[in-house]
């Protein structure tokens, strides 16, 4: 996994200057860990965007001062209205510690179900996850090609033998629901033109 690289500089709590921070283009964070005291910082804007515009995970390492640290994103305020980041945790990783976080999914090729005519519908776009740093995906790759009309992938699914998944088994993560058959539209269509009748004579 590429790591992306981030500089930052130490920031003073609170919302005065968080609020002075962003008319100046940047962001308060603040960074955190078992091991690690926490250290609130700012950062531009801009360097944040291939963190969290993204669907892949990233590690991260965060410099302040002469200090640094390997960290994931784990939490992200976003503006309402805007969608733009308004404050942003980082949890400091540790060797030989496992990490739980979110990892994106990216489901790949068409399935036989679809190439029939059948509609994909995709239930999770990402899961939670607990592993060691080292262990930690981009994202989880998943191969729908297989999968016919009333079929589905589920969490068991998945062989990530690294990774342990903090969700049911029996979870479904992708399905392909069969067609709307010629007699179901004709059904439809019948009961709006009744629909449209009724109104006409009222």
């Amino acid at each position: 996994m590429n790591v992306i690289s981030i500089s930052a500089q130490a920031r003073v709590p609170g919302k005065a200057f968080a609020r002075a921070a962003r008319r100046q283009g940047n962001v308060p964070c603040v960074l955190y860990g078992r091991h690690v005291d926490a250290h609130p910082f700012v950062t531009s804007e801009r360097s944040l965007h291939p963190l969290i515009f993204t669907d892949r995970t990233h590690i991260v390492n965060v410099s302040l001062g002469d200090d640094s640290w390997e960290c994931i994103v784990k939490d992200v305020t976003y503006h309402p209205v805007t969608d733009r980041p308004m404050h942003v945790d980082f949890q400091a990783l540790q060797a030989g510690e496992k990490v739980t976080l979110s990892i994106p999914l990216n489901f790949v090729g068409v399935s036989i179900g679809q190439s029939k005519g059948g509609s994909p519908q995709f239930v999770l776009n990402e899961l939670l996850v607990s592993c060691f740093p080292r262990d930690i995906p981009a994202r989880i790759d998943i191969d729908v090609s297989e999968v016919d009309i009333g079929d589905a992938i589920y969490l068991r699914d998945l062989e990530e033998e690294a990774l342990e998944f903090l969700a049911p088994e029996d979870q479904i993560l992708m399905t392909v629901m069969r067609p709307r058959t010629v007699e179901e539209e004709e059904e439809v269509d019948e009961e709006v033109e009744e629909e449209e009748e009724e109104e006409v004579e009222e």
